[in-house]
């Protein structure tokens, strides 16, 4: 089929990067974590003592720090300022922090032009929340995944538990996931859409596997 994209898209939660994942692995193709890009920048301003709602400050780090993304064996790893941070952005504190900053268009602007030319270079899965509607409009495949707040909480919780961090309730977890959803679908800048175009797959109505061979069908289809 040559070079071509799929967009995955869809709120915090719903399982969009465990099915990007496992799509981009049967598929034998790359598999983008947009995601991860924004959490490395939510990270950076943490680490610099700034707000990532603070534009102006904001705006001043982008140009002073230097994010990478780097593939070993085909997984990817975030390098901020030459410091592998793959494992440190995966917290509460920093999924917040990633909420706030990426909805300003000198973040979104910055992280989409090298999603683009990431992308362009050979065949990838990308997800995130604007993939079909802002980054890859040209997308041969869009899909959008869903499934309601209370259940991706419930995800969300047990993702954490499994890494050994206990610090939030379930109750704190469903507030995060409201207040990104808030935040992703109300930004002015490129916000999580639905194209009319994608697929919709509830993940509510599949297990993993079989969300995964859903997807999957769509694209043997063609």
């Amino acid at each position: 089929m040559g070079i071509y994209q799929i967009a995955v898209d869809g709120p915090s939660g719903s399982g969009k990067s465990t099915l990007a994942k496992g799509v981009a692995k049967e598929l034998g193709i790359m598999y983008l974590d947009t995601g991860a890009m924004y959490r490395t920048c939510g990270l950076a301003a943490i680490k610099r003592g700034i707000s990532p709602k603070d534009s102006e400050k904001v705006a001043q780090m982008m140009d002073e720090m230097k994010l990478e993304v780097k593939f070993e064996d085909g997984v990817q790893h975030m390098i901020l300022d030459g410091e592998d941070v793959t494992g440190l952005i995966r917290t509460p504190e920093v999924s917040v922090a990633a909420s706030d900053i990426s909805a300003l268009p000198v973040v979104r602007q910055s992280m989409v032009s090298m999603q683009r030319e990431i992308a362009k270079s050979q065949s990838f899965v990308l997800d995130g929340r604007d993939i079909a509607s802002n980054v890859l409009p040209n997308a041969k495949y869009k899909f959008y995944v869903t499934a309601k707040a209370e259940t991706r909480a419930e995800r969300r919780l047990k993702e954490l538990n499994e890494r050994g961090d206990f610090s939030q309730t379930y109750e704190e977890v469903l507030r995060d996931i409201e207040y990104r959803d808030e935040q992703d679908t109300h930004r002015e800048f490129a916000p999580l859409t639905q194209v009319p175009e994608a697929v919709v797959i509830n993940t509510e109505d599949y297990t993993i596997e079989g969300t995964r061979d859903f997807l999957l069908s769509h694209i043997k289809e063609d």
